[in-house]
């Protein structure tokens, strides 16, 4: 079975954001980028089912600009066997990287696509849905556990109510969640094994897909800074002050 995974180069987790002086977006020049967590996660799950031997072929895919390679690399040294990039510098919605991977399936044919249930900078949780929907294929999300039993895949998923476990035929889109597995890293051999794994690049135009935004951002702006919280020394204080100070309550 051949396993399809998409990941996105992200603003790292544990860097600060900044709003651009003009409020156009976020900065990300000199910014630390890497590999959503959540797809890092879709990564290592589609690892293990390699080594489990479920899985004979991992594909990584990514669109972007040209150092959206660096995070196919990072696919690749995590286990990946082979990488597309589709090049483009212009914004891409939720929609556009759905219809995109669409494409990219139509011409792999996975058994199995895995994604990050969302990514950390817009945080859309859309993009999964989206390309199941276009592929006209089973789908689960919030994926928690993974079982594979020939071509049906048993998917344990997180809902408020609790856990669900869904039976799924493949081919399947398949989002990851936090819970899923502990991502490994990357050694210096792997690391170095992946500067000779091949990574093929094609453009949006090439594909033929149309990615023009539904959508404009009119301007982003950081949150209202919130004053520093206060003690109370009893509940009668604390009744005091959100009866009178904060007027929460009557």
């Amino acid at each position: 079975m051949k396993v399809l995974v998409a990941v996105k180069r992200v603003v790292d987790a544990y860097v600060k954001i900044r709003v651009k002086d003009d409020e156009s977006g976020i900065e990300t020049a000199n910014v630390k980028m890497s590999m959503n967590p959540f797809c890092e996660i879709a990564v290592e799950e589609a690892v293990r089912m390699k080594e489990q031997g479920k899985a004979t072929e991992i594909v990584a895919v990514s669109i972007g600009g040209a150092q959206t390679q660096e995070t196919l690399r990072t696919a690749l040294a995590l286990g990946a066997d082979r990488a597309i990039h589709v090049s483009t510098d212009a914004a891409i919605e939720s929609l556009g990287v759905a219809k995109v991977l669409h494409k990219i399936v139509s011409q792999e044919e996975p058994g199995l696509v895995l994604l990050g249930k969302q990514s950390i900078d817009t945080d859309n949780n859309q993009t999964g849905q989206m390309l199941a929907a276009l592929m006209n294929c089973t789908q689960a999300t919030y994926a928690s556990e993974i079982t594979i039993d020939g071509d049906t895949l048993s998917v344990v998923r997180e809902i408020d109510g609790g856990l669900e476990t869904l039976t799924l035929s493949m081919p399947a889109v398949l989002t990851s969640d936090l819970r899923l597995n502990e991502p490994r890293f990357a050694s210096l051999p792997n690391i170095m094994k992946a500067k000779r794994k091949p990574l093929d690049s094609v453009s949006v135009e090439e594909l033929g897909v149309d990615i023009t935004p539904r959508q404009e951002i009119l301007k982003v702006v950081k949150p209202a800074e919130r004053k520093a919280g206060i003690k109370v020394e009893s509940v009668d204080e604390l009744l005091d002050k959100l009866r009178n100070e904060a007027k929460v309550i009557q």
